[in-house]
């Protein structure tokens, strides 16, 4: 959003004489109180400007972007997760790379005794498809990028987090995890969930048609 110069004004006065009446903000410019109150809803409802009533106007330092900030730090990253695709690390290669192109993803994740183990990706299918090795007899465990050099995602962490992942890490989906106690009480990982690019947009989307 592009603030008028009026607007601009109005948000240096605040800033300074802070709280500060509507009557006081129109003496200083000069203009009445009618003129000055669409200024100041615009200014209110994007975040910009605090109302207290019988008390008067403050700067909260925040513009339509801090807003859009605060709101994706909000949401949790298992409130918007999807189903993960995910597979023993005892399959073939040849069937991961069929359970890719069914369940149609860019990545599955690798369990062992049913705690997470590790991710395959396209890439990694690919390459073994076109290096010569027995597709029908390797097992994903032999190709797999392993725990724990795989970067993942826990339920609690924000949507913001995961794009900053997803960027720094340049992949497609990242695992979500919660921590689970082995039959020896150790504490593993346990699959619960992916977030992935189309899950992220899929928000923004939403976010940006809301009212």
């Amino acid at each position: 959003m592009k603030l008028s110069e009026r607007q601009e004004f109005i948000i240096e006065i605040v800033r300074e004489n802070e709280p500060i009446t509507s009557e006081a903000i129109a003496k200083r410019l000069k203009l009445t109180r009618a003129t000055l109150r669409p200024d100041l809803s615009i200014l209110t409802m994007s975040g910009i400007l605090d109302a207290r009533p019988k008390v008067g106007y403050f700067y909260s330092g925040k513009s339509d972007i801090n807003i859009f900030r605060d709101k994706i730090e909000s949401i949790k990253v298992g409130e918007i997760k999807s189903l993960p695709t995910i597979i023993d690390e005892s399959t073939s290669v040849y069937d991961a790379i069929v359970t890719l192109f069914i369940d149609d993803v860019g990545s599955i994740f690798v369990t062992s005794n049913g705690f997470f183990a590790g991710i395959i990706s396209r890439k990694d299918l690919l390459k073994s498809a076109i290096g010569g090795i027995d597709i029908e007899k390797v097992p994903v465990a032999i190709i797999m990028s392993r725990m724990p050099n795989i970067v993942f995602l826990e339920e609690k962490e924000s949507v913001l987090q995961a794009a900053i992942k997803i960027i720094d890490h340049e992949v497609d989906s990242l695992p979500i995890v919660e921590k689970e106690k082995d039959d020896s009480g150790d504490y593993k990982l346990k699959v619960t969930g992916k977030i992935s690019k189309t899950n992220i947009t899929k928000l923004f989307v939403d976010l940006g048609m809301e009212n």
